[in-house]
């Protein structure tokens, strides 16, 4: 008789998102044994017995059409030694209160018996709503983060990283953007089975942990939802003006605000102040440099309103976790009439 299987819940929803519902279990089905079937070294185990919930009973589909045939039913009340939440298609502002009221009271409980509770993406909506996320950090894809900001204040929102720890204990644990399951998948795997395993399953999906985080990937401008029409004009405003040196001076006069209206109205509508939405506004416009034309780092500082070019270097780090040359690298298409390796 083999060791004790870990028991894996994987909650399935119509929202879910099947890549990441079948990714997390074929990835935690293989390990232990792929990785040991391939190379003939070690003999084969399971050590996740892995199992789809979902809230009631029979075969549907979640999103795109996938189907899906759950195990078992949250009425159930299945015994699990950790339940995931994969990610949900949800719109960046949309509010789920309500929609699943039964399911919310289930994963408080399954939280409070002692399950160890992990999201992808997403799926900390979910750990958010229940109310256990707060006064916690977390993270999700860094679109969420206006919902965070306004629908769940009191959670500490982590758009830049990819792994936060909700509690140092390690039993609420959520992950960033789409494919950071991956990262999820494979924490789990080293916690649970060991990082030699981990780094097996690795390398046979060819998975990667995405130690940039989330920051080079997010959008740092983006619409907030809010009805000063007057800061929307400023927005506008400084969209279009970000390279004067006297930006924010002149934005002012522009208002017809007094400054300290300005930057109280601006942080309340945009939860940005005046000077932090600048710097976005021209990092923003330098990634989009860096991404598609050939001019040197010092050029692009200039062309996003810093002569300054040190001053730039460390404030692109800062808001993208990169070096304006490393962003290039990472981000550059191929060149027109390049071919691919191989």
């Amino acid at each position: 008789m083999g060791p004790k299987r870990i028991k894996v819940l994987i909650l399935a929803l119509p929202e879910t998102a099947g890549s990441a519902l079948y990714g997390m279990v074929d990835v935690l089905m293989a390990t232990g044994n792929l990785w040991q079937s391939l190379m003939g070294d070690a003999v084969p185990d399971r050590p996740f017995d892995v199992r789809i919930v979902s809230i009631r009973p029979g075969p549907f589909h979640c999103g795109h059409g996938i189907p899906v045939e759950p195990a078992c039913t949250i009425e159930e009340n299945p015994e699990a030694d950790l339940l995931i939440l994969p990610e949900i298609w949800l719109g960046p502002v949309e509010d789920i209160g309500g929609r699943y009221d039964a399911l919310m009271d289930w994963i408080k409980r399954c939280h409070q018996s002692g399950m160890a509770l992990y999201s992808a993406c997403s799926g900390s909506v979910l750990l958010a709503e229940t109310g256990i996320l707060d006064n916690c950090e977390a993270t999700s894809h860094w679109g969420y983060e206006e919902l965070f900001r306004t629908r769940y204040p009191k959670v500490r929102f982590r758009p830049e990283t990819n792994l936060v720890y909700a509690h140092p204990s390690g039993r609420v644990v959520t992950a960033g953007g789409t494919t950071s399951w991956h990262d999820l998948a494979l924490h789990i795997i080293a916690r649970y089975v060991g990082i030699g395993e981990a780094l097996r399953i690795a390398k046979v999906y060819l998975l990667k942990w995405h130690g940039e985080g989330q920051l080079p990937f997010a959008g740092l401008v983006k619409r907030t939802h809010h009805a000063d029409s007057a800061i929307r004009k400023c927005e506008e405003w400084l969209k279009e003006n970000y390279r004067d040196p006297s930006a924010i001076a002149r934005l002012v006069d522009a208002s017809s605000l007094t400054e300290r209206t300005l930057k109280r109205r601006f942080k309340a509508a945009t939860g940005s102040s005046l000077i932090e939405y600048l710097q976005n506004v021209r990092i923003e416009e330098a990634k989009r440099a860096l991404e598609h034309g050939s001019l040197s780092v010092e050029e692009v500082s200039l062309a996003a309103g810093y002569e300054d070019v040190s001053f730039f270097r460390r404030l692109f780090k800062r808001l993208t976790g990169l070096t304006p040359g490393e962003y290039r690298r990472l981000f550059r298409p191929l060149l027109e009439g390049s071919s691919l390796p191989g």
